[in-house]
This record gives C-alpha cells, sequence and structure tokens, in this order.
C-alpha cells in the first residue's frame, strides 16, 4: 500500500517535541464507502466539530480486511465490498505516545444492515452519519475546526485520504 502521509504534531500546528518518545503501535483499517447514489459515507462529530471516515482500530488477531468490515457495519451499518486501496498513513501523536497506521480503502456499498450501532462514547461525541458527494465530502472536512488534539490530527488525514482518492479517478 502507498504511504500518502507522515503527521506529526508540528504539522497540525504544535512544536517539535524536545524529547524522544517510545510510542505505542496502534492500527486502523478505514474506507471511502460510496452508495449507489455515488455519494460516500461521513461521520459527524459534533461534539468536537470535525468530519471522519468511517473506520477503526484493528483488534489483536483481527486482520485488516476483518476490522474494515466490522467497523463500517458498526458505524455505517452496511456491508461493502472492497474495490481497492486508497493509501496509508502514519500519525505520530506524540501527546499519547502514539504511532497510528491507517490503511484506507474505497469500496462500494453492498447491503444495508440495521444502521449504525454507535458506541456509547462515540454517541456521547455526537456521532451522525451523513451520505454527501466526494466533492462536498472534502470541503467539509478542509473547513472543519476541530476542538481537540485527535481531531486535528484526524482532519488532516482524512482530507489526505480524500484527495488521495479524488486524484486516482
Amino acid at each position: 500500500m502507498k504511504l500518502l502521509a507522515e503527521i506529526a504534531e508540528e504539522d497540525i500546528g504544535y512544536e517539535m517535541p524536545q524529547t524522544e518518545n517510545n510510542y505505542r503501535v496502534r492500527k486502523a483499517s478505514r474506507a471511502i464507502v460510496v452508495n449507489a447514489l455515488k455519494q460516500i459515507a461521513l461521520l459527524y462529530v459534533s461534539k468536537q466539530n470535525y468530519h471522519k471516515l468511517p473506520g477503526g482500530g484493528i483488534e489483536r488477531g483481527e486482520s485488516i480486511a476483518d476490522a474494515l468490515s466490522r467497523e463500517i457495519m458498526e458505524e455505517v451499518g452496511v456491508e461493502i465490498k472492497v474495490n481497492g486501496e486508497v493509501g496509508l498513513i502514519i500519525e505520530y501523536r506524540d501527546r499519547f505516545e502514539l504511532l497510528q497506521i491507517s490503511y484506507c480503502f474505497f469500496a462500494s456499498m453492498e447491503r444495508t444492515k440495521e444502521g449504525p450501532s454507535f458506541t456509547e462514547e462515540e454517541q456521547q461525541d455526537g456521532f451522525e452519519l451523513k451520505w454527501v458527494e466526494l466533492e462536498e465530502a472534502i470541503e467539509l472536512v478542509r473547513d472543519d475546526v476541530p476542538t481537540n488534539y485527535v481531531g486535528r490530527f484526524i482532519q488532516k488525514r482524512d482530507y489526505a485520504f480524500l484527495r488521495a482518492f479524488q486524484e486516482r479517478k
């Protein structure tokens, strides 16, 4: 999978740390899910004022593909067919001593199930599922003003994924 970007604190407006970090690694899979109307699934995190692509952490013993299917089912409520790779982004979240590796794919919606089943934390953060045109998704993510540290990383990451997907067409 092609490495699209490495994002560090200085890339989101924070000063470069003065010390070495011992990062723990978190791997995640994400997707640009396209429906029959050529709209993509986007999650709005109202409490922190940003949009994000659906997806999440890969659990121990779980494959990237299995994690992707599970996360999309939980956050979008649909089964998907993976059609290709968008790319890979590495984030250095110094504040949490976390190195996050995100694998992003593009997929088509195969079958709707019960709709999203957000976790309690996602509900508290005000998660809302939206279906929007690709250009609108890019504008929404680009123009967001996240109110927290994690949101700033997510904005930069998901904007890069959306732009890479747009450029491949």
